[in-house]
């Protein structure tokens, strides 16, 4: 199992950089970065930087969308930086969450995601595309380069049925088996349905890890994930139903009493809008405690396919977390 660092692009970028260097020292496969421009840094102008001071880091956005990027640009933005640094790069995509609602915008759809994973994944390979009637390619790109690999989150029955037909990865943000398990098994079998090998779909589960003895203390630090999942979970449950047996209550139940969100706190620990998330929800999601504890939640998820976790380090303990992962865990696995 592989495992990835998922950073917030705060200030200082030094600061971001320096740390995905050091977690390539210490065994982390994956550099991801949120991608929501207004409320951090702009995730693209350090991957270059981060990539040449490393050797074999793949980098990428956790996730990117259609609607803030231009498809044809998010094509050539990684294929330049497959270019120079040797096919180093992942793009992590979704409907959009925080980069969209921060600006009053819906997420997009899922037929849009579609066709924007489609076009990205052909013009990165040096393919043509027919965009509204108009043939594009990138002319520098040569044939026959490597494909870009396009993963793409989601929870829901459609969006985990897009995944199996259209994506080469799958990216589930939270960690408890039961979902892992449900989510694995809806996104395989809709790739075996549209004629695919269900095992050529890489599966990462990305939540935070908390490495420490006191347990309380971890869970109110990533309490916030909750949160940011449950933006999620409201869509589906205004698309689906609060009990729909589609959607299982295990992803559904924790929201009813959630009340708004506030995107100013997104992600960060603290956020007073994810008040709403229960203790065993924070439990379920997350992975907290010492290393042994660790590595029993993901030697279970291995069991269920999983192919990297990636450690979303958004609290007060993040390079004590890192370092432990590169001392006791990594080394383990």
């Amino acid at each position: 199992m592989d495992v990835g660092l998922v950073l917030q692009t705060d200030p200082p970028a030094q600061a971001v950089v320096d740390r995905m260097v050091r977690a390539e020292g210490l065994g982390f496969s994956h550099g991801w970065t949120f991608d929501s421009h207004v409320l951090w840094q702009e995730p693209y102008v350090l991957y270059p930087r981060i990539l040449e001071r490393t050797s074999h880091l793949v980098v990428g956005p956790m996730v990117t969308n259609p609607a803030t990027r231009d498809w044809t640009v998010l094509a050539s933005m990684h294929a330049t930086l497959d270019e120079q640094f040797g096919h180093r790069t992942v793009c992590g995509i979704g409907r959009g969450d925080s980069a969209v609602r921060v600006q009053g915008r819906p997420p997009t759809t899922l037929a849009r995601l579609e066709e924007a994973m489609l076009v990205i994944r052909e013009l990165a390979a040096g393919r043509s595309v027919d965009l509204g009637g108009t043939q594009v390619r990138i002319p520098w790109v040569a044939e026959g380069v490597p494909e870009l690999p396009v993963w793409m989150a989601g929870y829901g029955p459609k969006a985990l049925d897009l995944v199996g037909r259209v994506a080469d990865g799958f990216i589930l943000q939270l960690a408890d088996p039961y979902l892992v398990e449900w989510t694995v098994k809806t996104v395989r079998a809709a790739a075996e349905a549209a004629g695919r090998d269900p095992a050529s779909i890489t599966i990462c589960v990305a939540a935070p890890a908390y490495v420490g003895d006191d347990v309380a203390h971890a869970r109110d630090q990533c309490r916030w994930f909750g949160g940011m999942v449950g933006n999620h979970v409201a869509d589906l449950v205004t698309r689906y139903g609060a009990e729909s047996a589609a959607v299982p209550a295990a992803l559904t139940g924790y929201i009813k009493d959630r009340d708004g969100y506030d995107y100013s706190h997104h992600g960060r620990a603290g956020n007073t809008s994810t008040s709403f998330v229960p203790d065993e929800v924070v439990d379920r999601f997350c992975l907290l405690g010492p290393p042994g504890a660790q590595l029993e939640r993901l030697a279970e998820l291995r069991g269920l396919g999983v192919d990297q976790f990636a450690v979303y380090a958004m609290h007060d303990a993040v390079d004590e977390t890192v370092a432990a992962y590169g001392a006791s865990v990594i080394p383990a696995l």
